[in-house]
């Protein structure tokens, strides 16, 4: 028995419906998970059927909100897929061939989802690029991709052009924004779409251009998006036509996405997350996306995003928790500039909203029923005003990226916008859990999607119940076809069919996935067991405000040690109200002793005690002045820290923290430093 695309639609939307009380099997047998994922790997649609079918169901719908200049204006769906036949046509009258690849260097916009789709219909593949990407990063990317053309906008541009004549395949440089002048091999993305108008005018082309498109197939490349290269050369993930559809199709198992939805997409748009849960699963369901004003400097593009919220009013956002912190330390702030009364009510308020969601499956049960009608008040009266920062129609962040800590979720569940924290990687599509609305247990990474299997491994591969930690390994029709001219990588990460994660986790009996933390930023034990350093930096730094970075240690030693970078404003403020000066002896002793207690905060008598076993906390601290940041090489494009270059730059110091004087916290290589602040 073989299901058209309209039983495949009927079986994808009742799923969700299903799995909030029962197993689908249990109803329609015919449901088998194998059995639909060959259905979906045999069967399944590029993105340029995709994206035809959505337009014909949604054409006057407005799919991308852009702000140009004082407001947003909306394009439609049908309008989209005009610029997009004229794109795509324009770079085959340039060229472009069946498999060329063309890389992507912009902030988001309109032009970025019409560079990417015209790409694909020119039988393209797209090689999106990070915007934090320096030149020589950039270089070495257009290189091993052998990208033949780079679209860019003016941000990005010097990049670009101080590479270009270093990467002998790419020919030509496609300008998003208007230029003074273009020189040879420089064109502007206007002019190419007028190639392609031109071209398409012809009824013989239109139906050869037609003819073209529809024999792009499922299994054809659409991206290769590269890896941050944390600890070696990067790696080029190849993702097909099928793997993202497969992908959008699976992440409408966890939740709906009703056609007058919009999000405004604020991270970075060639972020995978963003990528497939954005830009395709919202141009699945009719709904809009909108792009965050461009500014001339990265830094005026983020102080447009929170005018921006207000103006499109998104119903979704996603985030990772980077952004999130951000987010509450804007609040809190926006709360203490009230006055101490409101600041005294509002973590009132909190606590109690903390004790009522629980965790969040147990929300209001028992006695904490009582607790509802003064928590409608505080929504009224506090929690309202909170949300309209965001524009006052949100109704959860779906949170990716790094783990997400538990008070973070705990405190946006607070307020009355969820964030719910999801899986996934790039060399997945990148979609593989999340928590939802009708599904969602704080401190997990949710449910699984659906058409994907997951097993937990031991070192030797052997799968592992329930309950015991080991690899996250899975297979499904989202799993990439393999790197970029890496045979060997690939072997390692796949083996028959199972994609390798490199993450260790654990699935709880209700069927909830646990992430614990990248295998290779496990920490060991001088016993030999091993931990996941992520929680408890992610803890650390959350719930202190003055500690801004933290980094665990410990390869087989007799305890762990942190590095720490904290948060010198917070810290000036503390020593000018005791009227102390950090170059002076004792306001040196009264920072570190500062940064000390936040730590201990964690351990048995502490605040946060129960949080973390006592062994896996660190027991010396290493007070570092300089911060880690993309600059310096010590984070990486996506906000996480490169353990191993932190590690190798810090040896000496951290080899120092394992002698007597360097658990003391007041040593003299932690005075200096602190010596070394801007503190006053």
């Amino acid at each position: 028995m073989i299901l058209n695309d309209k039983g495949m639609d009927k079986c994808l939307k009742i799923q969700p419906i299903l799995r909030k009380d029962a197993n689908p099997r249990q109803f329609f047998p015919i449901l088998d998970r194998k059995f639909l994922t060959l259905k979906l790997l045999i069967e399944m649609k590029s993105l340029i059927r995709f994206f035809e079918e959505n337009v014909e169901k949604y054409a006057s719908n407005i799919y991308m909100w852009e702000k140009l200049q004082e407001k947003y204006e909306g394009t439609t769906y049908q309008e989209t897929r005009r610029q997009v036949h004229e794109f795509g046509a324009g770079l085959m009258q340039l060229g472009i061939k069946k498999g060329d690849r063309i890389s992507l260097l912009a902030d988001g916009r309109n032009s970025w989802v019409v560079g990417e789709l015209g790409i694909l219909y020119a039988g393209g593949v797209n090689v999106p690029l990070s915007i934090k990407l320096n030149p020589e990063e950039i270089k070495f990317r257009l290189i091993h991709s052998g990208s033949r053309m780079v679209i860019t906008s003016s941000t990005q541009a010097p990049k670009i052009l101080a590479v270009a004549d270093k990467c002998p395949e790419l020919q030509k440089v496609i300008f998003m924004d208007p230029r003074e002048e273009y020189s040879e091999g420089q064109i502007h993305f206007n002019e190419v779409r007028k190639i392609g108008r031109e071209w398409l005018v012809n009824p013989a082309n239109r139906k050869s251009f037609e003819e073209f498109t529809s024999s792009i197939t499922a299994s054809d490349f659409a991206n290769i998006c590269y890896t941050s290269g944390t600890t070696a050369d990067p790696k080029g993930i190849i993702l097909t036509h099928g793997n993202y559809v497969t992908n959008v199709y699976q992440s409408y198992s966890l939740m709906d996405i009703p056609q007058f939805y919009k999000t405004l997409l604020i991270l970075p748009w060639d972020h995978s997350f963003a990528h497939t849960a954005g830009i395709y699963a919202f141009m699945g369901k009719g709904a809009s996306i909108a792009s965050v004003k461009v500014g001339k400097t990265p830094m005026e593009t983020l102080r447009n995003i929170p005018i921006c919220m207000k103006e499109i009013k998104p119903n979704l956002l996603m985030s990772v928790p980077a952004l999130a912190k951000n987010f509450r330390k804007n609040i809190e702030k926006g709360i203490r500039e009230k006055g101490k009364m409101t600041e005294a009510l509002f973590n009132f308020a909190l606590k109690m909203a903390y004790s009522y969601n629980k965790e969040g499956w147990n929300k209001g049960q028992g006695l904490q029923k009582i607790k509802k009608p003064l928590l409608r008040l505080f929504d009224k009266i506090l929690f309202s005003k909170v949300r309209e920062a965001f524009g006052g129609e949100l109704d959860f962040f779906i949170g990716g990226g790094a783990l997400l800590d538990i008070e973070l979720q705990r405190f946006f569940y607070a307020i009355g916008v969820p964030m719910y924290q999801g899986y996934g990687l790039s060399e997945a599509s990148p979609i593989i859990s999340s928590n939802s609305t009708a599904r969602h247990k704080l401190g997990s990474s949710g449910y699984l999607v659906n058409n994907m299997e997951l097993k937990i491994c031991d070192d030797d591969g052997n799968q592992l119940p329930a309950g015991q930690k080991g690899e996250i390994v899975i297979r499904g029709g989202n799993v990439m076809h393999g790197y970029w001219k890496n045979e060997t990588a690939t072997k390692d990460a796949i083996r028959d069919g199972w994609l390798f994660t490199g993450d260790m986790g654990y699935m709880s009996e209700d069927s909830f996935l646990y992430v614990l933390g990248r295998f290779k930023s496990l920490l060991i034990a001088d016993d030999g067991e091993k931990f996941s350093p992520e929680g408890i930096e992610e803890a650390i730094t959350e719930q202190s405000k003055y500690i801004d970075q933290c980094m665990l240690y410990n390869n087989q030693k007799p305890y762990t040690v942190a590095l720490i970078v904290p948060n010198q404003h917070a810290m000036k403020l503390y020593l000018e109200s005791r009227n102390m000066s950090a170059t002076t002896e004792e306001g040196k002793r009264t920072v570190l002793n500062l940064i000390e207690n936040e730590v201990n905060e964690y351990r048995i008598n502490g605040k946060f005690g129960h949080m973390f076993p006592h062994r896996w906390l660190p027991v010396a601290l290493g007070v570092l002045n300089e911060s880690f940041n993309e600059e310096n090489g010590m984070m990486n494009s996506t906000m996480k820290i490169v353990r191993g270059k932190i590690t190798d730059r810090y040896h000496d110091l951290i080899e120092w923290l394992y002698t007597p004087m360097g658990k003391i916290v007041y040593n003299e290589r932690n005075m200096e430093e602190v010596e070394k602040m801007k503190l006053g």
